[in-house]
């Protein structure tokens, strides 16, 4: 008796110890080696990693006829935005696979308390060790050194999960997304930083410049005569026809995306007395700090970039006395240093829907990025406080001049993210993000020497977030050489020198992402005009290393439309240099946005909210834009041509005309 006993409870105790086998299937794998993280040696397996389980939610598939709802100006709910409420019963994962997940994890040993179900109900979280990680996953983790900064993450080839699951899991962190590892210290010397996104063009002022105009130009009022060289907010107002003065409408900010970048007071301030006196001194953006973001910084600091100071000048300069929000996302220890590899958008997300903040156990809180930090953060000087979840209300616009090649990120990782953008669009916010500045690759060094993808460098680029179709895209427009506001404008395109010799609008067509109905005329007509010539591929997730194409035809085309992005006057340290780039151009369309969003509170209307399928439901509102192209991968890019082109969509702000539209709608 004693001994059958004791070879029950050995029996019990192997039970418990390994679990009974489950028939395990491939998920994801890493189809090419990472272009910017260098695998190293295997984890310790003691090491804790925040696993994250991405739970396949519901009628995703349908937000876009959502969203098409109540932006569509054809439809009879247009404007009857959604709360946030009805957005997250919407898409909630069914209870059936929450429960699913749960016994997995439970079956394998590891305790219910330990697992923690988001407020959204989109993921599942778990600290875990990397034995624990490595047997649940079928996988072998790595450290993973990025060539160009001291990050270490931690990641996998590829895993599986159990064959009966894998329909309800949309992805696992960590995995092909690379994340840090915690509790452990690990010292890499800081190499040279990557470019960054944004191009200054320093110019010398002195009494002696030459400041010889043409001909039209000088029968201009003085305010309007060197436009072609210095875009001032006159030259911009009086381009675009927006108004010079605005009434204030409570809650109607506009909200400024920063990462990376901070301003100066005093530069601000400057710019203010030289190129917008109406503007009071001291006049600044609300503080919308997340997770330790700086405010400002003294104007001769190295952080003072420029970004954050010409996105404020350019959007406070034209919606004057409207306020701006400045969200400064992440502390001064993580910022800097992200923005010279890649920089996405999650904890800002985080810090607008509190349901998006989804990683909470055992009393230690974070997200859960590729690129995004922990919170506390360890670092000395870092930010001590945990993460900040919904503690904004999100502005009626946002604009954010930032992103990256959609390459630089696993698809089902961008995906996800999108569907929040098409989350806050059926909740009535208007989102912008600059096309890019590289014409139809990345910039030089994301991923090659030139940027292109491909083994010969001759594969286009496409840039995220504006490969999104939830997102609007702005692309960059100038003036031609000696042109005047009453001209029409040209493709943004300059010869800046050094890696910005090609430094033209962004566009072209997503890799990942399918072309949304409301785009299928325009571009069916641009492919019909433009008579391109270059190889193509009709692929979503296209294997870059086989393909023969070097652009894929059906995909989500872009930019969705564009505006001035050259000569902005502006002050680093109190020194003028010119600024290029749909780093402009994007605040500059978010403010006509904002101001339209007056106009309609003034009448009793509510916010545009996605404003894509009015724009290519009545493109005759903006100015279309007929030359230039953008160039890049060794080709001539995309001609602008009549109607929508992918170097600057469907052209640039007719206020006039798109206050007239707007105000009839709904």
């Amino acid at each position: 008796m004693f001994a059958k006993l004791s070879v029950v409870v050995g029996l019990a105790a192997l039970i418990n110890a390994a679990p009974a086998p489950v028939k395990h299937v491939l998920h994801e794998a890493r189809d090419v080696a990472s272009r910017d993280w260098v695998k190293g040696a295997r984890i310790e397996k003691d090491a804790i990693i925040p696993m994250r389980i991405g739970l396949t939610q519901t009628n995703l598939e349908k937000g876009y006829d959502y969203l098409m709802e109540v932006s569509h100006p054809d439809s009879e709910n247009y404007g009857k935005h959604w709360t946030a409420e009805q957005v997250h019963d919407a898409f909630a994962p069914e209870e059936e696979t929450v429960a699913n997940i749960k016994e997995w994890l439970t079956d394998f040993g590891i305790h219910g308390g330990r697992i923690v179900h988001s407020e959204n109900k989109g993921w599942i979280a778990v600290d875990v060790t990397v034995e624990e990680a490595e047997s649940l996953l079928l996988t072998e983790f790595h450290e993973h050194e990025h060539k160009l900064t001291s990050k270490i993450r931690v990641g996998c080839d590829k895993y599986h999960v159990p064959e009966h699951l894998q329909s309800h899991i949309d992805y696992i962190t960590p995995g092909i997304k690379l994340i840090p590892v915690k509790k452990r210290t690990i010292k890499r010397e800081v190499k040279a930083k990557r470019e960054s996104h944004a191009v200054k063009a320093p110019i010398h002022v002195d009494a002696s410049a030459d400041t010889t105009i043409s001909v039209a130009a000088a029968a201009l009022p003085p305010s309007l005569q060197n436009c072609s060289t210095a875009m001032t907010p006159t030259c911009i107002q009086a381009l675009y026809g927006i108004p010079s003065t605005n009434a204030a409408v409570e809650g109607n900010s506009l909200g400024l995306y920063q990462q990376g970048s901070y301003f100066s007071e005093s530069d601000v301030n400057l710019f203010f007395a030289n190129w917008a006196s109406y503007i009071p001194q001291n006049t600044f953006p609300i503080n919308a700090s997340i997770d330790g973001g700086s405010y400002s910084v003294p104007a001769d600091s190295p952080l003072n970039s420029g970004e954050a100071d010409i996105d404020i000048e350019m959007s406070t300069s034209l919606i004057y006395p409207q306020t701006v929000v400045l969200y400064q996302t992440d502390d001064d220890i993580y910022e800097p240093q992200e923005v010279a590899t890649t920089n996405l958008f999650n904890t800002f997300l985080d810090a607008l829907d509190g349901s998006y903040c989804t990683y909470t156990a055992d009393g230690e809180t974070g997200d859960d990025p590729a690129i995004d930090p922990l919170y506390p953060d360890p670092a000395p000087g870092g930010y001590k406080g945990t993460l900040e979840c919904g503690i904004y209300k999100p502005t009626n616009v946002i604009s954010a001049s930032y992103g990256q090649a959609e390459a630089d990120l696993p698809s089902p990782y961008v995906l996800r993210q999108c569907n929040e953008f098409m989350k806050l669009g059926l909740q009535g916010h208007s989102i912008l993000f600059a096309s890019g500045d590289y014409g139809v690759t990345s910039f030089p060094g994301d991923g090659s020497a030139s940027g292109c993808l491909g083994p010969d460098q001759l594969i286009f680029n496409p840039q995220y977030p504006s490969g999104c179709p939830y997102v609007t895209s702005v692309g960059g427009s100038q003036l031609a050489p000696n042109g005047t506001v009453y001209d029409p404008e040209v493709v943004m395109a300059d010869n800046l020198g050094g890696t910005a010799v090609n430094f033209s609008s962004s566009g072209g067509f997503s890799n990942y992402f399918a072309r949304p109905t409301y785009q299928d005329g325009h571009v069916e007509t641009y492919f019909h005009r433009a008579h391109i010539t270059y190889p193509y591929y009709s692929e979503l997730d296209v294997n870059v290393n086989t393909t023969t194409g070097i652009y894929n035809r059906i995909g989500r085309a872009y930019p969705d439309v564009s505006a001035n992005g050259a000569h902005f006057p502006a002050y680093i340290d109190g020194e003028l240099f010119h600024f290029y780039g749909s780093s402009l151009a994007s605040p500059l369309f978010a403010s006509v946005i904002t101001l339209l969003n007056q106009e309609r509170a003034t009448a009793g209307k509510g916010p545009i909210g996605f404003i894509n399928p009015t724009l290519y439901r009545n493109d005759d509102v903006l100015n279309d834009i007929t030359a230039g192209t953008n160039f890049g991968c060794g080709t001539q890019g995309f001609h602008a041509v009549e109607g929508w082109d992918p170097a600057t969509g469907l052209g640039t702000p007719n206020y006039p005309k798109m206050k007239a539209l707007f105000l009839s709608l709904p």
